[in-house]
């Protein structure tokens, strides 16, 4: 699929004709450069390398630096690969945020927020062990009974247990496109999208 690379910029709300408000999520979209033409011929597929986002140089290897050059831009923090571009493009050509249309559906991908270690409530929705009846002192959110009887005498992979949360990759499908503000490469879509404020999101369409 098709698209450019992202950072999100906030949550904020709309209003549409009908008066409802709506919530959406800033974008800051592109300008993204092209950086590598993945051909048939010499990768074996058709695809485009784009890059977003300056660093400084002195973030950059020589490796990389020599990648850039090639496009005649300088280094870039975040790099990836798209498929399905119905364009021409070139090396060292430029993909604005007007890629997009106001009224499409777009899917977004990103790291979600990382919650560090959570116990089962929160990580899988458990209901814990009941009320405070019974004699349960402060087990309300414990998981309960995880093995099994004497036979097989241990606990199944997979059991859904206390751990570390969040940090995933997760993508959002078909969030509709409620603006795009060219002059400032902004795109505003309905709905929220995974990660941190200033996490990079890739856009597809």
């Amino acid at each position: 699929m098709s698209g450019l690379i992202g950072k999100k910029v906030g949550m904020t709300s709309l209003f549409d004709e009908n008066g409802k408000n709506i919530p959406c999520t800033v974008i800051e979209a592109g300008p993204c450069v092209v950086t590598q033409v993945r051909t048939e011929e010499v990768d074996g597929y058709n695809a485009l390398q784009l890059g977003f986002d300056d660093k400084k140089a002195k973030s950059s290897n020589k490796a990389l630096d020599g990648h850039f050059k090639k496009a005649g831009t300088s280094a870039k923090r975040k790099v990836v690969e798209f498929q399905g571009f119905k364009d021409e493009y070139k090396l060292g050509d430029s993909i604005t945020v007007e890629y997009f249309t106001e009224g499409e559906f777009v899917d977004v991908s990103g790291i979600s927020k990382g919650k560090g270690f959570q116990g089962v409530v929160k990580r899988h929705g458990f209901g814990g062990v009941g009320q405070a009846t019974h004699g349960q002192h402060n087990r309300l959110r414990a998981p309960g009974s995880v093995g099994a009887a004497s036979y097989p005498a241990r606990v199944f992979k997979g059991m859904r247990m206390a751990g570390r949360m969040g940090g995933d990759k997760v993508k959002v499908q078909n969030l509709r496109v409620l603006k795009v503000v060219a002059d400032k490469n902004l795109i505003v879509v309905k709905g929220a999208i995974p990660g941190h404020k200033n996490a990079y999101v890739t856009i597809e369409k």
